[in-house]
């Protein structure tokens, strides 16, 4: 037989108002007043969810993330910050890289977040990878991102 390991909120510190719908897998992390966050997503340690946000259905957040305030996260969000520099895993937790989303930034669903910073007030686009760091207000959208409009 396997091993069998249950999912669930382990060592979350939680502001006020705070709603996590079930199923979810959440450990080792922080969320700010008035988060929301739906069903299926997966938080991991050492990130932090500011005041505000939300984070929809299916979405994926490795270690190590910062999310702002205000923040909009679609459905299928994926961010991953063990770029596999040396073509497999690094079981070396202190190398990867560290993600900051600013404030006031909505990711649409099925995006795929690379070890990066995004800036205040940016619209990311349904279905974008976004590969490197961003530091202009806009709409970006593609594989790779690129800018499509200023804001």
């Amino acid at each position: 037989m396997p091993e069998l390991r249950d999912t669930g909120v382990r060592n979350v510190v939680c502001g006020e108002n705070v709603v996590i719908y079930q199923p979810a897998n959440l450990y080792d992390c922080q969320l700010g007043d008035n988060v929301f966050v739906g069903p299926f997503v997966e938080i991991q340690g050492n990130t932090r969810i500011g005041a505000n946000s939300k984070i929809q259905s299916h979405t994926f957040i490795c270690e190590y993330v910062t999310i702002g305030q205000r923040c909009f996260i679609g459905h299928g969000v994926m961010f991953a910050n063990d770029l596999f520099r040396e073509g497999k895993p690094n079981a070396d937790r202190a190398s990867w890289v560290r993600i900051e989303i600013g404030d006031d930034v909505s990711i649409g669903s099925g995006a795929t977040i690379l070890a990066v910073s995004i800036c205040d007030g940016v619209v990311i686009g349904a279905g974008s990878v976004v590969t490197k760091s961003i530091t202009e207000k806009g709409v970006w959208a593609g594989n790779p991102a690129r800018l499509l409009r200023r804001l």
